[in-house]
Parts: structure tokens; sequence; C-alpha cells
């Protein structure tokens, strides 16, 4: 187990592989803020930030998209600072209505894909018109979940504990420049 109270970064850092830098993941954020442009620019859109792990991704988009777009946020989990997933809990649903409006959902990573599904079904039930996922992460394996998948994505990972730029280890280090995972 790597601690997580009061290490330096740097020595918390050494017992992990970085596998993004800070301007890698800058370049992907606007790569994707282009094709969300492209695609959303009169659409109206409404952007729901999946809380906590989509606030990093979704404050470093916005200002990159040059159009007008309403934003609400989410907060549905399965983590609570664990490192496995459990069933999703749903801390806050958005206040805006979402009937008959075009929904971007950002999120720090797609993984297995439940917490999106939930989401996602959502937002279909509260009548959005069209619902779209940008993801700063996704991982690559074969356990996602079936009809989900991301619309717009910064970075592949590998099937690794990953951490940096919203997401957590342990619930710290969503601070993290780049996109790191732990060595176990």
């Amino acid at each position: 187990m790597i601690a997580t109270t009061n290490p330096t970064v740097a020595d918390f850092l050494t017992h992990c592989d970085q596998l993004y830098t800070a301007a890698q993941v800058q370049k992907a954020i606007a790569d994707i803020a282009e094709k969300i442009t492209a695609d959303l620019i009169d659409k109206d859109p409404i952007l729901l930030c999946v809380m906590n792990g989509g606030l990093v991704f979704s404050g470093q988009l916005l200002p990159l998209l040059g159009f007008p777009l309403s934003l609400d946020y989410l907060h549905a989990t399965r983590y609570q600072k664990a490192e496995r997933g459990a069933k999703v809990q749903w801390l806050n649903k958005p206040n805006t209505s979402l009937m008959g409006r075009c929904v971007l959902i950002l999120d720090d990573i797609l993984d297995e894909g439940l917490t999106l599904r939930s989401v996602l079904d959502f937002c279909w039930q509260q009548g959005a018109s069209e619902v779209k996922i940008a993801v700063m992460t996704e991982k690559q394996h074969q356990r996602n979940i079936s009809g989900i998948k991301s619309d717009y994505t910064g970075l592949s990972v590998a099937d690794r504990y990953i951490f940096g730029m919203g997401m957590d280890y342990q619930g710290y280090w969503r601070n993290a420049p780049g996109i790191y995972a732990v060595k176990f």
C-alpha cells in the first residue's frame, strides 16, 4: 500500500508510472473541444459534469468551447474512495430540466460503463432529445457493458488503476499533473 498522507508529490509519483504528461492531456482536451464544437455549436447543449472525477476535465474543457451552452452537475459514484466499484449511488441529480435538450455528459473515465449507463438512462428518462458522452480517458479491456461508448475520448489507458486529472487514488491525487498508474 502506498501511503497517501503527507508524501511529497515527487515521493509518491516515484511509485507510479506516468502514462501521459500534462502537455499530452492538454492537447487531448483541445482535440476533444474541436470535435464537440463542430458537433454541438448549434444545438444549445446542456453539459453535465459527473462529480467528482469529471470536475478537472470539465473545468479545462469549458473555456475551449466557444459557443453558448448550459452547465449543471450530478454526482453519481460507484467508488466512494475505494479501489473497486460497487452499486451506483446518486448523491445529487441536476437541477436543470433536460426535457428536449441535447445533453453532453462529461466524466473522467469510461471503465466498465456502469456509472455512465445509470447517468445515460437518467438523461433519457428526463426527456433529453440527444445524449452524448465525453470522457478524459477510456480503459482498454473487454469488460464494458453493452451499449455504452464515448462519443468523445481524450486518451486511451491500459487496464490499470489510474489517477490524476480528476481521477483519484484512495481519495487523493485528483490534482496530479498528467495521468498516472499505480505500480502494484
